[in-house]
């Protein structure tokens, strides 16, 4: 258990009301707010919603590339074996390989592009690291979808990461559509900590990765949400581009359309809030799901991949 007193105590055992985030969702403050790539209604939608969608933020040339990566990954044996790889309950495919930064270098530049970066630190008020990365796939009509959660809600208990000031970006691969299991959020549920009720058994990473169970907020506490803010599911072609808040509430549903659904997600945490001991009082999770060794801030990669004026139709909702 982590010395310092818990803000968001959960999974006790017991049902508890929700409450009222304690920390800010956009925390650069003052004149240095503007001191970044997002103007004004992008950062009050994303204090108001909890996320921000760019369509086309790459082209699909530029994402084109991983696909190749993922072949490949696919044919090495021993990457395949290891525990960073986690298969599909129901289809024995790949769902998804972690520490993707770690194992390609052309994941790593992405994780480093200076329009995603400085939009991660404008944000986060701060220098960031990457807590997580990993390549998510759906393959037609068998990739299983994952039930409602906040990312923070996990990342606190197991992991002990200590205040909500961390952003999840998920660049698509294939065009997310209706109907092949696109990324499903509450707007504005990220206003709000949501306790879940059941204790995290020892070594819960090894199911929870498979499918979501512990850490599920109650169906009353969603409901709730989703009358206040609604369910958006952003949906564009390959390249575009969402950003959302380590504890707005999100899920998807199964594939059920002939069409594979891939995206790219990283997860990009402020240096000022690195992790302590796992609040559920177990031990850490691997980390290749949360780095606690390789923390050094980003450096901005200075390569010059695609000028923001190549997508005149770049956008938020």
């Amino acid at each position: 258990m982590s010395d310092s007193q818990d803000e968001y105590v959960t999974r006790t055992g017991e049902k508890q009301s929700i409450f009222p985030r304690r920390d800010p969702v956009v925390h650069t403050r003052n004149q240095a707010r503007w001191d970044g790539p997002l103007g004004e209604e992008a950062l009050s939608s994303y204090e108001r919603d909890g996320f921000l969608w760019f369509e086309g933020f790459f082209s699909e040339e530029r994402v084109e590339p991983f696909f190749d990566e993922l072949r490949n990954m696919a044919n090495d044996s021993e990457l395949m074996n290891s525990k960073r790889v986690i298969k599909d309950p129901e289809a024995d495919e790949i769902r998804s390989v972690f520490a993707m930064h770690e194992i390609s270098e052309r994941f790593s530049e992405l994780t480093r592009d200076p329009r995603i970066l400085g939009m991660i630190r404008q944000l986060l008020g701060s220098d960031a690291y990457i807590h997580q990365s990993r390549i998510n796939d759906k393959f037609g009509f068998q990739g299983s979808g994952f039930n409602w959660h906040s990312d923070f809600e996990t990342w606190h208990s197991e992991d002990g990461m200590p205040r909500m000031r961390a952003i999840s970006a998920s660049l698509m691969l294939t065009d997310n559509n209706e109907f092949n299991g696109p990324l499903m959020l509450i707007p504005g549920s990220h206003h709000y900590f949501v306790p879940a009720v059941q204790k995290t058994p020892d070594q819960n990473w090894k199911d929870s990765l498979k499918a979501q169970r512990v850490g599920v907020p109650e169906q009353e506490h969603l409901a709730w949400l989703a009358r206040r803010g609604g369910i958006q599911a952003p949906k564009g072609r390959p390249g575009s581009l969402l950003l959302f808040e380590c504890n707005t509430l999100h899920a998807s549903n199964q594939n059920m359309s002939p069409w594979p659904r891939s995206n790219l997600f990283f997860v990009y945490n402020s240096v000022d809030n690195v992790l302590t001991d796992p609040y559920c009082g177990n031990k850490p999770r691997p980390d290749f799901l949360a780095a606690r060794e390789n923390i050094e801030p980003l450096a901005m990669n200075d390569a010059a991949f695609e000028p923001l004026a190549a997508h005149p139709d770049l956008k938020t909702i």
